[in-house]
């Protein structure tokens, strides 16, 4: 199954995508769905149709409790970490977390901060949560998994350097895209064949497959939950391949008016224009 949150008639609702088209549902968000997709399913046969085209997808989970990433998880994106994060493959999990409000949509414009010139991309394969589990051995993790996604872990580098646990260059607004759709495990054949790349302006600058990753989801999420409770809804960014803007030298940092697309197999894509941020005091 693939499911997708649109914006429609003002609001937002949860869609199962059948082709072209979504059979919309009740539910707000795919999150409220998660406890029974098949049911929701079969709730949605009798929801209204409508063509995709006509429609704006929206980031599957819209207000995720927890964002968490992995660093350094493909072994080749560790060795190009080490000009700018003194770092090397690592021995164990690397953790971070991103923030609630850096979730964003698929084709969702992205922040050039106003306090940094060092914005980079991170491709990726994200797995949205869909039980509760804490202490959940790797050999059940998948159990774990309501579906799969297409990321972009956008990065602040100078900001992420100055921060002993990477916290602050990670969790910017809007620096948590994912999306098109949440994709049901059940649909990929082939899990360690999957294929993740990423374009900047049309320049193929990443490409790595599931397979590559130094930790696996499900030692992923064997890891985690054995310090916290993971619960439904939960979004996890699983690593990046190699090619990230601040392996090169010099940098190729992203700037206003650049586009930064994400591929992931079988999951679908996502695009993003970056504009500057505009730096308005919030405070109500």
């Amino acid at each position: 199954m693939k499911w997708v949150n649109v914006r429609w008639n003002g609001g937002a609702r949860a869609g199962l995508v059948q082709g072209d088209n979504v059979q919309l549902t009740a539910a707000e968000d795919v999150m409220h769905l998660l406890g029974d997709l098949d049911a929701a399913a079969k709730s949605a046969a009798q929801g209204e149709q409508v063509a995709l085209r006509d429609v704006q997808i929206i980031q599957p989970i819209l207000s995720p409790r927890k964002i968490l990433g992995i660093g350094l998880n493909y072994a080749e994106h560790a060795k190009e970490s080490v000009s700018f994060i003194t770092n090397s493959a690592p021995s164990v999990q690397k953790w971070f977390n991103k923030q609630a409000t850096a979730a964003n949509g698929p084709y969702a414009d992205v922040h050039l901060p106003s306090v940094s010139e060092q914005l980079d991309y991170e491709a990726e394969i994200v797995a949205i949560i869909g039980k509760t589990g804490r202490h959940v051995p790797e050999d059940r993790a998948w159990e774990m998994v309501a579906g799969l996604c297409c990321g972009c872990d956008f990065s602040v580098r100078d900001w992420q350097r100055a921060s002993q646990t990477m916290m602050m260059g990670k969790g910017f607004d809007t620096h948590a895209p994912f999306g098109p759709m949440l994709v049901t495990p059940d649909e990929i054949e082939d899990f360690g064949a999957v294929e993740v790349s990423g374009y900047v302006n049309g320049e193929l600058r990443q490409r790595g497959h599931a397979r590559d990753m130094t930790f696996s989801i499900a030692q992923q999420i064997a890891h985690l939950t054995a310090a916290f409770t993971l619960e439904p809804g939960d979004v996890i960014f699983t690593g990046t391949p190699a090619g990230v803007g601040a392996g090169f030298d010099p940098p190729k940092w992203l700037e206003a008016g650049d586009r930064v697309r994400v591929e992931v197999s079988g999951l679908g894509h996502m695009e993003h224009k970056i504009v500057t941020e505009k730096m308005v005091t919030v405070l109500r």
